[in-house]
């Protein structure tokens, strides 16, 4: 279903469609589904896409880079909370700034980097008029995560690894949690939980996320 987005009370419906959507397809976490509520995702994509902002698709936002569909966002967030607080939370690939909005709802501080200046620049835009005082945005190589930030609670990534990365592992604090997808043309979630020095491992569904890459531009 597509849904076009005219104004404030129409966006808010079609919010409040999309968390219906998210609850039918399994998400159980209230606190998720309020996050995702609370944000309009429609402010960050382009004003040609904003018809399709509430539906559970991705999207492009330039510079072959994609905003998640609702429903990964969702799921994500879900895995990385259940049962507990994500505290601290580093996010790797802040994109357009939509996810790092909901994880402000639900972290104590969200610390988004991306490796691309011309989409930090538009994830700062986005995010201005939210005044989310518990965000900080920068510009660096998010497959070596934020060392002077470290150690987080807990870890998104917003990218495909071909392998977990060394770095962000290392930079998880003890009962912490990481999610990232990993896999090249075949992709799967991976949920890595730190028990002491040791770590769990789960996986869980297939998803389809652009490259992780190094560096920055």
């Amino acid at each position: 279903m597509t849904t076009r987005v005219v104004d404030g009370g129409q966006a808010a419906r079609a919010r409040a469609r999309m968390v219906e959507r998210l609850r039918v397809r399994g998400i159980r976490d209230e606190r998720v589904l309020a996050a995702m509520q609370g944000v309009p995702r429609h402010a960050f994509v382009d004003e040609g896409l904003a018809f399709n902002a509430y539906d559970d698709t991705s999207l492009p936002i330039g510079y072959q880079q994609t905003i998640s569909q609702p429903f990964v966002v969702a799921r994500m967030i879900e895995l990385l909370c259940a049962g507990r607080e994500l505290g601290r939370t580093l996010e790797v690939g802040a994109g357009c700034g939509y996810q790092a909005a909901v994880l402000s709802r639900l972290a104590v501080d969200v610390y988004a980097v991306e490796r691309l200046r011309p989409l930090l620049d538009r994830a700062r835009a986005n995010l201005r008029p939210l005044r989310l005082h518990n965000v900080r945005l920068k510009l660096a190589d998010g497959s070596l995560g934020l060392p002077e930030a470290a150690p987080f609670d807990s870890i998104i990534v917003a990218a495909a690894a071909l392998g977990l990365p060394a770095a962000l592992k290392e930079q998880l604090a003890p009962g912490g949690r990481l999610i990232v997808p990993v896999g090249g043309a075949d992709q799967r979630l991976l949920l890595l939980e730190r028990q002491g020095n040791a770590f769990r491992e789960s996986w869980f569904e297939a998803v389809r996320f652009v490259p992780l890459l190094g560096g920055t531009e």
